[in-house]
């Protein structure tokens, strides 16, 4: 069964375990499709050919005992190099790091194997896992598999063009600051950041992050399906004791209203008239399939939020952080650090200790709306996909670009869960909508992005066609 690679998750894990076909051969399928066409597109820089037929074999051998395999039996996955694997170097783009190898799983990778799932490459991120754009000195550049002059996204960019393109059916990434979100957008596939605290994360390899990034770093899936994200949800969520931020919450809220708030250009954001179009679509979609959708001209603050959420990510760089960056030398990520420096400074003790009070009410604003509107519907971004390295143009470019992931940016601060749902394309440029929630209420988000879903062309793996 060579294509195998086509099959979402959902049904390849149905197979599997019902001994249609064997983890083996999925596996198989999927290392096929790596080699030919990961050389065009350099989404996966780390693979285990041997590690994951070795798992698949593993998985088999439970199955014919009659043991369950898992959420995810013989489905192959890739995961990001900005996580420990045991055995493999958790570079996150880094010379630094090249050669930092992990001696034991993070927590979301052993949740993944645990589920059954073969790991079957790691894939690529800008140095630092910085920017919406992905290259970097150790791995080089990742394209992106529907228009190479466009970016993956990033920094999960070679995670969003891994799964877009048939290399596995879920791909892992991290988001602090739209970083699962944009890169599905980009590539035209759909990408989860779930809650702060939903999915257990934790680099045993590396020192504890700053409170910032361990108030607004996330791990999440990429996947071209919806079901596949609520199955990778599920099976990336189990509770491990390594990470104190981890919350027993469970998968299923109760009842909520089917009402959806639209907000098209939350504070005068502008946004691209294809974006806009894409979100009325989504929204008629939505009311097709029984919601309540009423627009508004605001929803709470965003913008704020994106200025606060970018001081506590550059709190580090006086505590060695810009060193690091300077000593790693990769021009990109270094005039990406020095633009945002330029727009927020870093803060001293009184602006860090306020910027976490107001975090607290702006989070309080938020659940408060959503007691109204229990689903948001926004822009992932206010444009299309940027051409590829668009943040390296300057200065004005790159305050232009901050503006058009204004979303991006500023619901991390609050550590609140987000969904990008792809509904199209704009000539090859992929265009989608976001829908954001409460906290520990996904569920609501993957059921509304599921409609919107249902009513447009499920993404498929496609080839690199370009010229």
């Amino acid at each position: 069964m060579p294509d195998l690679w086509r099959l979402d998750a959902t049904e390849l894990a149905q197979r599997v375990r019902s001994r249609e076909v064997s983890a083996r051969e999925a596996t198989l399928s999927a290392l096929a499709r790596l080699d030919a066409v990961n050389p065009r597109l350099n989404a996966v820089v780390q693979t285990m050919p041997e590690e994951a037929l070795a798992a698949a074999d593993a998985v088999d051998r439970a199955l014919a005992a009659g043991e369950p395999g898992g959420l995810l039996a013989g489905v192959p996955v890739t995961v990001k190099v900005n996580i420990d694997q045991k055995g493999f170097a958790t570079t996150n783009g880094l010379k630094l790091q090249a050669s930092h190898r992990a001696t034991e799983d993070s927590p979301v990778v052993a949740n993944l194997r645990n589920a059954g799932a073969i790991i079957i490459g790691r894939t690529n991120t800008p140095a630092f896992s910085l920017r919406w754009f992905t290259s970097n000195d150790v791995h080089g550049e990742t394209f992106n598999p529907r228009d190479k002059g466009l970016t993956p996204g990033g920094s999960s960019g070679g995670a969003s063009s891994a799964t877009a393109a048939g290399i596995g059916a879920i791909g892992h990434g991290t988001d602090i600051g739209g970083s699962v979100r944009y890169p599905a957008y980009a590539c035209g596939i759909h990408g989860l950041r779930p809650t702060l605290g939903r999915i257990p994360a934790w680099n045993p390899s590396l020192p504890d992050r700053d409170i910032g990034p361990q108030l607004m770093a996330v791990s999440g899936p990429l996947a071209r399906s919806i079901p596949d994200l609520r199955l990778a949800l599920a099976a990336m969520s189990v509770g491990d004791v390594r990470d104190p931020w981890w919350v027993p919450a469970p998968l299923e809220g109760p009842p909520a209203p089917r009402r959806v708030a639209l907000c098209v250009a939350p504070e005068g954001m502008k946004v691209a008239p294809p974006v806009v179009a894409a979100l009325r679509d989504a929204a008629a979609r939505l009311h097709s399939a029984g919601w309540e959708v009423e627009e508004v001209d605001e929803v709470p603050p965003l913008r704020e939020p994106a200025r606060l959420q970018a001081r506590l990510w550059l709190a580090n760089l006086p505590r060695g952080g810009l060193e690091m960056a300077e000593r790693e030398g990769e021009a990109a990520s270094l005039a990406v650090y020095r633009h945002m420096a330029a727009l927020t400074t870093p803060p001293d003790i009184a602006e860090l200790q306020d910027t976490l009070t107001r975090r607290l009410g702006f989070l309080r604003d938020w659940m408060l709306f959503f007691e109204r509107y229990p689903v948001v519907l926004l822009p992932v971004s206010g444009e299309l996909p940027f051409p590829n390295h668009a943040d390296q143009r300057g200065a004005e470019a790159f305050s232009a670009i901050i503006e058009a992931q204004l979303v991006q940016v500023g619901l991390p601060l609050m550590g609140l869960p987000g969904l990008t749902v792809s509904t199209g394309l704009v000539g090859k440029a992929p265009v989608g909508v976001q829908l954001v929630g409460g906290r520990y209420r996904e569920d609501l988000l993957l059921a509304a992005g599921e409609d919107i879903a249902a009513g447009g062309t499920p993404p498929s793996p496609i080839d690199p066609d370009w010229d």
